[in-house]
């Protein structure tokens, strides 16, 4: 019988083509066993994301799941999140998307049942810088600074921004320290975001 030539072009070949098959099966295998726990991972991030901006933070993620499907329901019409706390008070959850420095930021906005003064918020970022414009994620306090704001002035514009120099409190809101263009991007978001919703926001 003859040796087999473990050092010819052929060998190295076959070797190489057999072991990136079975590398690549295995691989779809593991990411297709996982994808529903990705999923479900997923899904519970923005449920706790929603529950943050109605200032329900910092429960167990079964906790959170059940008081998510508790008081959230998500209307298909409007596009936005429609909660009944536990009080009986109805909050709106206005979903929001925009450009930070460095990538894509996010976040969700909870307006009271008047439609313009926010009872609280979160913002979730992409790839911004840790300290600077990633804040608007972990600074907690900072997203506190919204509560109570109103989103409209008299004549019905939406103004609910972030500013270097506050000059009107009741719709402005400090930027992040070393963060203005994240800051910007986030009174983009606001405002681009909420301007989606005017008939609803409008409706009395």
């Amino acid at each position: 019988m003859a040796k087999l030539n473990t050092n010819s072009n052929a060998y190295i070949i076959i070797y190489s083509t057999v072991l990136v098959i079975i590398v690549a099966f295995l691989l779809a295998f593991v990411s297709s066993s996982l994808k529903d726990r990705q999923e479900a991972n997923v899904a519970l991030d923005k449920e706790k994301q929603i529950l943050n901006a109605l200032n329900l933070r910092d429960k167990a993620d079964d906790e959170a799941h059940a008081l998510y499907n508790k008081i959230v329901k998500y209307d298909e019409q409007l596009k936005l999140f429609v909660c009944t706390l536990d009080n009986g008070e109805v909050k709106y959850v206005f979903p929001l998307k925009g450009m930070g420095l460095w990538g894509g930021i996010s976040g969700f906005i909870a307006l009271n049942d008047d439609k313009n003064t926010v009872y609280g918020a979160y913002f979730n970022h992409e790839s911004e810088t840790a300290g600077l414009g990633a804040e608007i994620k972990d600074n907690r306090e900072w997203q506190e600074k919204f509560i109570g704001k109103k989103v409209f002035d008299a004549d019905g514009n939406v103004v609910l921004s972030v500013v270097k120099n506050v000059e009107k409190p009741e719709h402005q809101v400090d930027v992040v320290t070393g963060a203005t263009l994240t800051s910007n991007g986030v009174t983009d978001m606001l405002q681009k975001g909420l301007a989606q919703y005017a008939a609803f926001l409008s409706a009395q």
